[in-house]
């Protein structure tokens, strides 16, 4: 609740549009017809606008649980050791980020891949309080489902309805908000959409936007859960779409001051030809 009353304090004080944090797991495809290697790049940053890139803090937890056919046995992998820094340009600055060159063992099965990160709490000072984005996203090799629909047993998490890598532009999304396993009703939810995807073979976003934002609430949507923990999104747009649940964690302060601990998923959407 401080996050949000800050936000709306600052923007009606400075008369500047306070756009959401969003931690990405970025990388160009998710649905793929056979395994291969991955470059995944992890920024925290504000994806409508390509704006500010803060710095991110060193990474808790970096991993995949991945599942070739729903009767399969989960399987879980560290993926820390393939981690490096970078420095990450946005339209505004350069933040520290990182990138992940996934071999191809790692994503060498058909079936489902939950990629999940725990970056460490990032301070904001304009807010003197600490943001924790808890971040998943999930890609498939060669069709065959796997645990896409099934919790990781986070702290929070957004557990999708919908397959995160089989969408239609024109259609919906659904998930489910969960805080400690159990589902959050009328959580506060920012939808953003990446409107300027990473440059292809560099660190940076690229300079054309998709679409233009008629108003500043477009940047970021809003939107709630119901009493189920449940939300649907619509998909005007073929792309990348990030949905983050507020405060949804249960851990509420770190190192003495007031903690946001959110839950983050992205899915993408692509059009119909």
């Amino acid at each position: 609740m401080k996050r949000l009353l800050l936000a709306l304090c600052f923007t009606l004080v400075t008369a500047v549009p306070a756009f959401a944090h969003f931690q990405m797991i970025y990388t160009p495809e998710i649905a793929l017809p056979e395994g291969d290697a991955l470059d995944m790049k992890l920024v925290f940053t504000h994806p409508f606008e390509a704006g500010h890139t803060m710095d991110m803090a060193p990474v808790e937890e970096f991993y995949v649980v991945s599942q070739r056919g729903e009767e399969a046995k989960p399987k879980k992998t560290d993926l820390k050791e393939y981690l490096a820094e970078i420095s990450w340009t946005s339209l505004t600055n350069s933040g520290k980020a990182y990138e992940a060159k996934l071999p191809k063992k790692i994503v060498r099965s058909m079936g489902d891949y939950v990629f999940v990160l725990v970056p460490g709490p990032y301070y904001e000072e304009e807010e003197d309080i600490y943001i924790q984005q808890i971040t998943k996203v999930v890609a498939n090799v060669g069709g065959v489902p796997g645990n896409w629909g099934e919790p990781v047993g986070l702290p929070t998490e957004i557990v999708p309805l919908d397959k995160p890598y089989a969408n239609w532009t024109g259609g919906v999304f659904r998930g489910v908000v969960l805080s400690d396993g159990k589902p959050v009703a009328n959580a506060d939810l920012e939808i953003e959409f990446m409107n300027h995807p990473p440059v292809p073979g560099k660190n940076a976003f690229q300079k054309e936007a998709f679409a233009e934002a008629p108003q500043d609430s477009f940047v970021t949507m809003g939107i709630k859960t119901d009493a189920n923990g449940e939300f649907t999104v619509g998909i005007p747009h073929a792309g990348w779409w990030g949905v983050c649940a507020l405060g949804s964690g249960p851990a509420k302060e770190f190192d003495g001051k007031e903690l946001s601990q959110d839950a983050v998923l992205w899915f993408k959407a692509v059009d119909m030809k």
